[in-house]
């Protein structure tokens, strides 16, 4: 039976928005979900940004804590389109020497290829992939619960707040092993030298090894399709071409949930947030940017390490120091002449992403939020390094500044795909302690902002939907 919440609206369509408005709707509360693009998904789209028949996701295309995602799971997703598609390995790291290392699935597939450090690499992962459905349930949850699996938690605890080049040094003698584990660790979008810098990369280490790296057949718009398809089929309604300028528009709803970032809420919320909670939004640090380039292509990129066509991500950074070097820039203010470049290669493994005998491909590098420079030359450049002849291959290109990508996607302020700087402080507090809760009754926060932060698994909807649930219901 119903309590004081009987309708709802939602604040923007992502991963986020839909899965709070499908917790709602999935217990008979009555919701509408506003978007003010004309598709669904925030930054889970898809569109031919180059030429006719390239499918290139814009924003999130690879989701391995998408297919791990507690919320996700429980979802008749398949129902309505989703199809997951996981390529041969998670992840590919060339290196100068021409040989590739490789993120495989499962640990023994991977420190087959690790040489001496396969015996570290081994204990340090093993039990944690082993755990990862329990480890997966506590790192998506609320950033203060009763842990359910405190050895395993602690286990994981113990090394993710080591700063990653610490580890790294700490536990393996070889570059094969470090360079693996940097790479992993500079989706972390934080300075591999920082404290806890390593968390984001036993995530991902152990995910790919879990459960790996999987795409979505037809590109990430299917996901955003499927969960959007969903929630209609509860009896919900989605609004496109709706910019929420101002809360008061939405009318009685008994709770609005808002899938924004902070700056956003403080504009649409206006003088329906506290002064203190207001300023708490105003104190809110973004973080690094990052610069996009979409590529068609005559053929596959010509990886001189022939593994790296395995995977659809590669990561492209030469040895953990040089990944290091370029992820601390951007937090200066500068760009790395040799940045580390994040490539993915879908049409690899889903060829409804290129027409035939074509492919797409993408990558991104990290600068400073807000940069307004180009980094088309530096990521080729890179991209070239481990690929010879790839700038032959390529049909046509689009790049996407800090600028332009805030433009498509308002959440991503200056660039910054992580929804807010991954600091020590932003982990914990993420917008702010109350974390859904606005201290605005009925008004919630169920973005990237919350925990537990960025990437495509909509627990911060969940969550933020539970939460209000638990005020209202």
């Amino acid at each position: 039976m119903l309590g004081l919440m009987k309708h709802a609206a939602i604040v923007g369509s992502g991963p986020n928005g839909l899965s709070a408005a499908i917790t709602l709707a999935r217990v008979g509360v009555a919701t509408t979900v506003f978007e003010a693009a004309e598709t669904v998904g925030g930054a889970a789209r898809t569109a031919e940004v180059t030429l006719p028949g390239f499918r290139h996701d814009v924003g999130s295309s690879v989701y391995p804590l998408g297919v791990a995602s507690p919320c996700f799971r429980e979802l008749p997703l398949e129902q309505f389109g989703l199809r997951w598609i996981e390529p041969a390995a998670a992840m590919a790291h060339p290196l100068d020497d021409g040989s590739a290392v490789m993120l495989e699935h499962g640990v023994e597939a991977t420190v087959a290829g690790l040489g001496e450090d396969a015996p570290a690499w081994r204990r340090l992962m093993e039990p944690l992939v082993e755990g990862w459905p329990e480890m997966c349930g506590e790192i998506l949850g609320p950033v203060v619960h009763w842990p359910r699996h405190p050895l395993l938690l602690g286990r994981f605890g113990l090394f993710a707040m080591l700063p990653a080049t610490a580890l790294g040094k700490m536990l393996f003698r070889g570059e094969r092993a470090r360079v693996l584990f940097a790479g992993c660790a500079a989706h972390s979008v934080r300075p591999l030298e920082r404290v806890a810098s390593s968390a984001v990369g036993l995530v991902l280490g152990v995910a790919g090894q879990a459960v790996g790296w999987p795409i979505v057949e037809g590109g990430a718009q299917s996901l955003s399709d499927a969960l959007a398809a969903y929630f209609v089929s509860l009896g919900g309604e989605i609004r496109t071409g709706v910019r929420v300028s101002d809360l008061r528009e939405l009318g009685d709803a008994d709770a609005i949930l808002c899938d924004v970032s902070p700056r956003s809420l403080l504009q649409i919320a206006g003088k329906r947030l506290s002064p203190g909670y207001a300023k708490k939004m105003e104190r809110f640090v973004y973080g690094p940017g990052v610069f996009k380039v979409d590529w068609a292509l005559s053929e596959p990129i010509p990886w001189r390490a022939k593994e790296c066509l395995r995977a659809a991500t590669v990561h492209v950074g030469g040895t953990m120091e040089e990944i290091a070097a370029a992820e601390s820039a951007p937090w200066r203010g500068e760009v790395a002449a040799e940045p580390f470049v994040l490539v993915t290669q879908p049409s690899l493994f889903d060829i409804t992403r290129a027409p035939a005998g074509r492919h797409t491909a993408w990558a991104y590098c990290h600068v400073p939020n807000g940069w307004e420079g180009s980094a088309v030359e530096a990521i080729e450049a890179q991209v070239e390094r481990f690929a010879p002849g790839f700038r032959e291959c390529v049909l046509a290109r689009h790049a996407m500044g800090t600028r332009a990508l805030e433009q498509w996607d308002a959440n991503l302020i200056g660039g910054d795909i992580s929804g807010g700087a991954m600091t020590l402080g932003q982990m914990v507090a993420r917008p702010s302690l109350s974390a859904y809760r606005t201290g605005t009754k009925g008004l919630y926060l169920c973005s990237a902002s919350t925990p537990p932060g960025g990437g495509v698994h909509g627990m911060c909807g969940h969550l933020a939907a539970m939460r209000a649930l638990e005020d209202l219901g």
